[in-house]
C-alpha cells in the first residue's frame, strides 16, 4: 500500500472516533445514538488506547543505552566503552565532529574546539580543531551536571600515589647540592661582574653613580668652604634650590646642617648671597612642616622681617617676602610668632616706600591667603582630635583685629586704583572677606566709593563683551559679581549712576 494513503486513512479513523468519543460525553448527542451504540464506542476507546500504549513503549525501547566494544588496542590493556544516543535530555551538549556543525541556542559546547560565526546564516558553527583530527577517534565526551568536556582515552593516567612519588622525586632533584651551588656561582661570577668593579670602572671614566643625598653633601660642603669663591657659594645656592623642592631633600639639608647655613647666608654682607639664600630658604620650607618648624626655631622669621624691614634692593625683599609667606603659610604657630615680631607692621612700610608696588600686592595676596585658612577652618566640622587642636592653635592667631587697628582696610582699598586687573582681582578679593570689619571705614573714605563705582561700570561693559563674544572664561564677570558683593554688604548706593544697588 501506499505509505501516504495508508497515512491519510488512518488520520481519518482517528478523527472519526475523536468525534464519536466526545459525542458520547455530550447529553443530547447520546440520547440520539443509543445506548448499544455508547457501549461499543466506550470498548473500542479502551482497545485503542491499549494499543497506543503498546506503540510508545516499542518506541521508547529504541532510545536505550546500548553498549560498543572497543576493538582498538591500548598500549597495556583494552577497555570498553559506553556510549549513549542522543535522547530528549542530551540536546543541550553539542556533539562534535571534524566537520562544521551548527551550534544550537543553549547547547553547551566542550571547551578545546574551533568555533566560528557563519557570515552568510548569521549562525555560530563548532568543529575539532584540525591538528586534533587524527586522535577523533581517541575522544570521549563526558558530562557531570551541568559541567562538559572532551577527554583523550590515549592519554596516560596516574594514580595519587604516582603523583606523590613524581613529585617527591622532583622535590629532591630540585635542590643542588653544595657542589653544584658552588658551580653554579663560578658560571654567574664568569657572566656578571661584581658591583664594586662596575663602580670603579665608572670613577675612572668620571661617570660615578650619586644619589641626592651625596650630592647634597658635597654642595653643602662647598658652600661652607672657606676656600670657595663667591661665584662658587653662589652656584652653590643655585644648586640646593633646584633640590630642596623635592620634601625628602629638604629634610636631608636640615639634617646635613646646610639648612642652617642659608639661615645664616642672610646676615651676609654680600646682596647676592642674601637673595639666594632667601630663595633657598622659602623653597625649602614650602609646603614641608618639618622643615617650617626648623626655620622659626633656627631665627629665620627676625632675619627675614630684618630684610624687610631695613634698606634692600627689591630684589632682595621679594625674595624674603617669598620665603616668609612659605613659612606662614598653614604653620599657625609662625602666625603667632610672626604677629609678636612687628610682622604686620613692617609689611604696611612697604606701602610707604616707593618702586615697591609688586611687593604691596604680595603682601596683600599673603593676608588673603591667611585669613581664608582660619575662614575655611572653621567652617569645617571637628570631629577629631588632631583638628580640634589645629582650630585652637588658630583661634589664638588675631590677624584681622591687628590688621583693623593698624588701618590696613585704608591701605587695601587704595591699591583699587592700579591698572591692571589681576591685581585688582586680588585686592578685591581680600576686600570682601573684610567689607563687613572695615564697614566703617570703607564707607567714610570718598576716594573707595567713587572707585568701586567706576570699577562696576567698567567691569559691567566688559563682562558684556565677553558674553557676546561667547567666551568660555567668565573672568570679568566673576570680578563684576565680586564687586557687586562688596556693594551689597556696604549698602552703597550711587544716586548718580544707575548701576547703584538699592
Amino acid at each position: 500500500a501506499n505509505p501516504g494513503t495508508e497515512h491519510l486513512e488512518n488520520k481519518l479513523v482517528e478523527q472519526t472516533w475523536n468525534h464519536k468519543i466526545v459525542c458520547a460525553l455530550n447529553t443530547s448527542c447520546r440520547t440520539a445514538m443509543g445506548i448499544k451504540h455508547i457501549k461499543v464506542i466506550g470498548l473500542l476507546s479502551l482497545m485503542y488506547c491499549v494499543i497506543s500504549l503498546s506503540a510508545a513503549g516499542s518506541h521508547q525501547k529504541q532510545s536505550a543505552l546500548t553498549v560498543v566494544e572497543n576493538n582498538e588496542q591500548e598500549e597495556e590493556k583494552s577497555e570498553a566503552t559506553v556510549e549513549d544516543e542522543q535522547d530528549s535530555e542530551d540536546l543541550e551538549v553539542f556533539y562534535p565532529t571534524d566537520q562544521w556543525q551548527t551550534v544550537r541556542p543553549g547547547q553547551a559546547v566542550p571547551a578545546g574546539l574551533h568555533i566560528r560565526l557563519n557570515l552568510q546564516t548569521g549562525e555560530k558553527e563548532a568543529k575539532i580543531p584540525d591538528d586534533e583530527k587524527e586522535s577523533l577517534s581517541n575522544m570521549k565526551y563526558w558530562k557531570q551536571g551541568k559541567r562538559h568536556g572532551i577527554m583523550n582515552t590515549d592519554a596516560k593516567s596516574f594514580t595519587a600515589q604516582e603523583l606523590k612519588k613524581a613529585l617527591k622525586k622532583f622535590k629532591q632533584e630540585t635542590v643542588p647540592s653544595a657542589d653544584e651551588e658552588k658551580l653554579r656561582k663560578e658560571k654567574v661570577k664568569q657572566v656578571f661582574r661584581p658591583i664594586e668593579e662596575i663602580k670603579k670602572e665608572f670613577k675612572d671614566l668620571n661617570m660615578l653613580i650619586e644619589t641626592d643625598y651625596e650630592i647634597i653633601k658635597k654642595i653643602v660642603d662647598k658652600f661652607n668652604s672657606s676656600s670657595s669663591t663667591l661665584d662658587e657659594k653662589i652656584e652653590a645656592l643655585k644648586n640646593l634650590e633646584y633640590y630642596v623642592h623635592q620634601v625628602d631633600n629638604a629634610q636631608d639639608l636640615v639634617s646635613l646642617g646646610g639648612f642652617h647655613l642659608v639661615i645664616n647666608a642672610l646676615n651676609s654682607t654680600e646682596p647676592i648671597l642674601k637673595e639666594h639664600a632667601a630663595f633657598v630658604l622659602g623653597s625649602a620650607v614650602s609646603s614641608n612642616p618639618k622643615v617650617q618648624i626648623e626655620a622659626v626655631d633656627g631665627g629665620a622669621l627676625q632675619k627675614l622681617l630684618v630684610l624687610l624691614a631695613t634698606e634692600q634692593s627689591v630684589a632682595i625683599k621679594k625674595k624674603a617676602l617669598f620665603a616668609l609667606s612659605s613659612i606662614l603659610r598653614h604653620f599657625p604657630y609662625a602666625q603667632e610668632k610672626f604677629l609678636k615680631m612687628g610682622g604686620l607692621q613692617i609689611l604696611g612700610q612697604l606701602f610707604q616706600t616707593k618702586g615697591m608696588e609688586q611687593l604691596r600686592v604680595r603682601a596683600v595676596t599673603l593676608l588673603y591667603d591667611l585669613l581664608m585658612e582660619k575662614m575655611l577652618l572653621h567652617s569645617t566640622e571637628a570631629e577629631s582630635k588632631q583638628m580640634k587642636e589645629k582650630i585652637s592653635q588658630y583661634n589664638q592667631v588675631n590677624l584681622l583685629p591687628v590688621m583693623l587697628e593698624q588701618g590696613w582696610c585704608t591701605l587695601i582699598s587704595h591699591l583699587l586704583t592700579a591698572p591692571e586687573h589681576d591685581t585688582r582681582e586680588k585686592v578685591l578679593k581680600t576686600v570682601d572677606i573684610i567689607a563687613l570689619s572695615c564697614k566703617e571705614e570703607f564707607n567714610e573714605d570718598p576716594v573707595f566709593n567713587t572707585t568701586m563705582f567706576r570699577l562696576k561700570s567698567e567691569y559691567e561693559t566688559l563682562a558684556t563683551a565677553e558674553h557676546n563674544v561667547g567666551e568660555e572664561d567668565t573672568y570679568f564677570m566673576e570680578i563684576l559679581s565680586t564687586i557687586e558683593n562688596i556693594m551689597q554688604q556696604l549698602n552703597m548706593v550711587n544716586s548718580n549712576s544707575v548701576f547703584g544697588l538699592q
